[in-house]
């Protein structure tokens, strides 16, 4: 037995002459929301295709709620929404989603779905008449039936606009609240990096990196970025706390993560002479340029 919704051991995989999954270790708990992260090309949709069985693998092992990718458990098991999301145009999407949910024995409310993915006004249109972010809402309203164990989702936001991809978010959040273990390869760094739980990184087939925004953010060392707008004389507060003068009116310092509130403290005995502090820690987008090109060196 396993508590473990997903777990990936040391997989490989091989394409002719080129590794394109190299010993790859990841897990994903019951409720946990991981952001598979990585340049194109990276292995991140051939390893969401090894989890769905789609593809073997050459090394490793691979288990969804305990049961081997492709079997009948792993399959009732998973939920996935595909990038390039396609249903049959002729069907309305009252009935395609219908369709999937006898195909699955699950008596859903598909109205109620469709409604909650924003589909209500559009449950009765035909789908060859849906923009391509109607088809993506229409395959996030697939992923919720029959409460999946594991949800995998490959960008899951392509093509849809910034108050859908809030409400597809919410929608996560309430999978995983359910207990579902989501997966979400994205390269929507703003997105992911405050709505997931964990980050995983991938380049040329290999894990880099595996931790949580602030573990990998600890590991890193990136500077943290303090701007302090002086009250009138940016010149003296440069000369008392050092930095760089930034528009004539502010300071600029950089600090590793265990100076941060040496600096503060020296800041603060500037008294007047400072109006503002402003702290800009490591994003999401440094700290992945920082990994993938760590590997690469």
């Amino acid at each position: 037995m396993t508590d473990k919704a997903l777990e990936i051991s040391s997989v490989s995989k091989d394409r002719g002459k080129v590794r394109v999954l190299d010993d790859v270790t990841l897990t994903v708990q019951p409720g946990e929301r991981v952001a598979l992260l990585g340049h194109n090309g990276a292995g991140k949709s051939t390893l969401i295709k090894s989890v769905l069985g789609l593809t073997p693998i050459h090394g490793g092992a691979i288990r969804v709620a305990g049961a081997k990718p492709g079997s009948g458990k792993a399959r009732t098991a998973t939920a996935y929404l595909p990038e390039a999301v396609s249903f049959h145009p002729a069907l309305t999407g009252r009935e395609q989603l219908t369709l999937f949910a006898r195909l699955s024995g699950e008596k859903a409310d598909v109205p109620g779905l469709l409604a909650r993915v924003g589909l209500g006004e559009a449950m009765d249109r035909r789908i060859g008449a849906y923009s391509k972010g109607m088809r993506q809402r229409l395959g996030l309203a697939q992923v919720l039936l029959g409460h999946p164990k594991v949800a995998l989702l490959d960008e899951p936001t392509s093509g849809l606009d910034p108050i859908s991809r809030q409400d597809l978010y919410a929608i996560i959040d309430e999978l995983a609240a359910q207990g579902t273990a989501v997966l979400i390869a994205s390269h929507a760094l703003t997105e992911v990096e405050a709505r997931t739980d964990r980050i995983a990184i991938m380049r040329k087939g290999v894990l880099v990196a595996d931790d949580t925004l602030e573990g990998l953010s600890a590991r890193a060392g990136l500077k943290t970025k303090l701007r302090i707008r002086a009250t009138q004389n940016a010149d003296a507060v440069a000369a008392e706390i050092g930095g760089t003068r930034i528009n004539g009116a502010s300071v600029e310092i950089l600090c590793g993560p265990d100076q941060k509130m040496a600096e503060l403290r020296r800041i603060t005995q500037l008294g007047e002479a400072v109006a503002d502090v402003e702290i800009t820690p490591p994003r999401l987008e440094d700290l992945y340029r920082h990994y993938a090109q760590e590997a690469g060196q």
